[in-house]
């Protein structure tokens, strides 16, 4: 038996580049910080989980320069000590779900963040020197690769409403709400004319989203008629607690926010767009869920300007560093800083731990 102090691990969300950059090997800067992940990690200081949004990415990738998929999701996993988000599906529903109960008990809409919210285990746990890795992939690969390249194509098409669009950026936020919204609404709407249709599958096949308004349906009394409580989750989805949930709130500044750089001129040559949008869906999705959780995020260069403009200002409303190329010296120092604050009785625990 070993005596071991109190801990509270520090976050960090490492982007899809950052682990192929460092896999690659091409470029020291990767390399440098990922061995410095590693360390901090080891010293019971930092935790680097991996995301089903990573497992989607990787498994869409056809491999480059003799790496394949399985290479880099080993390294990934490896990285993050077997340390993981809940699945990006659970994180949202979580999300909707807390801010319906504070809706219905008249609480603030303020969003409470709770570790367990995103991260599987504590983060006031010390780590083994092992990791149990259970594989497998059941997601269609080429189902997924095909809906985002029509995903990207259409956004690219988009891209010549907003240059011209009159909307403010106000305007804009309330109807990217207003869509996500309307999807949760018509997903269940849907589910239920395909129950009394005879579909009995719609329980199993429906969007996950529907599943959540169902959920929520659960909450209200049952001697109230379905038009009743559609009207009352109508009037959350239409409230401040459903704006304030975190990943609405940032997907729908993050999309609002390109509209203006489109209307200033950004993405003007639309064939370059498509490359530089690929990733746009993923990385949004990933920074909109897991970042408010994190203390530090390290993503692309672009995504990092994204979210740093003040209609974001990603550091400033939920207090997370974001780091890229651009800064890349400030994210070496933010790892030194965390072992230099190490106080005596952490170090002895270290030493006696891995003694």
């Amino acid at each position: 038996m070993v005596w071991l102090p109190e801990i509270r691990k520090k976050v960090i969300y490492l982007d899809q580049f950052f682990f192929s950059g460092a896999l690659r090997g091409k470029d020291p800067r990767f390399k440098v910080a990922a061995e410095r992940v590693k360390r901090m990690s080891h010293l019971q200081l930092l935790v680097a989980p991996y995301s089903s949004v990573h497992e989607d990415e990787t498994h869409q990738w056809r491999g480059h320069e003799g790496m394949t998929k399985d290479q880099l999701m080993e390294f990934i996993k490896a990285t993050s000590h077997g340390a993981e988000f809940e699945k990006d599906y659970s994180i949202e529903r979580t999300q909707v779900l807390k801010s319906w109960e504070a809706f219905l008990k008249g609480q603030p809409p303020e969003y409470v963040f709770e570790d367990r919210d995103a991260i599987q285990g504590r983060l006031d746990e010390w780590d083994d020197y092992f990791r149990i890795d259970v594989g497998g992939y059941i997601r269609d690969i080429e189902l997924r690769r095909r809906l985002k390249e029509d995903a990207v194509a259409e956004l690219v098409k988009v891209l010549d409403q907003w240059q011209i669009s009159t909307q403010t950026f106000d305007e804009a936020v309330s109807l990217e709400i207003h869509d996500a919204a309307r999807q949760y609404l018509n997903t269940y709407l849907t589910m239920l004319k395909r129950h009394a249709h005879g579909d009995f599958s719609a329980a199993i096949n429906s969007p996950i989203v529907a599943k959540v308004v169902e959920h929520m349906m659960h909450w209200l009394p049952e001697d109230q008629s379905l038009q009743e409580r559609v009207q009352r989750c109508t009037e959350f989805f239409r409230s401040p607690y459903f704006s304030e949930v975190p990943y609405v709130w940032l997907s729908s500044h993050m999309f609002a926010t390109m509209r203006e750089m489109v209307k200033r001129g950004a993405f003007s040559n639309r064939n370059e767009a498509r490359g530089r949008l690929s990733g746009m869906f993923e990385d949004i999705k990933h920074i909109s869920l897991f970042s408010p959780y994190c203390d530090a995020i390290v993503i692309d260069k672009f995504m990092a300007d994204l979210v740093s403009k003040p209609t974001i200002n990603l550091q400033g409303r939920y207090g997370v560093e974001v780091f890229s190329l651009s800064n890349w010296d400030a994210l070496l120092n933010w790892l030194d800083g965390l072992e230099a604050a190490m106080s005596e009785e952490h170090k002895a625990g270290v030493a006696a731990a891995y003694d």
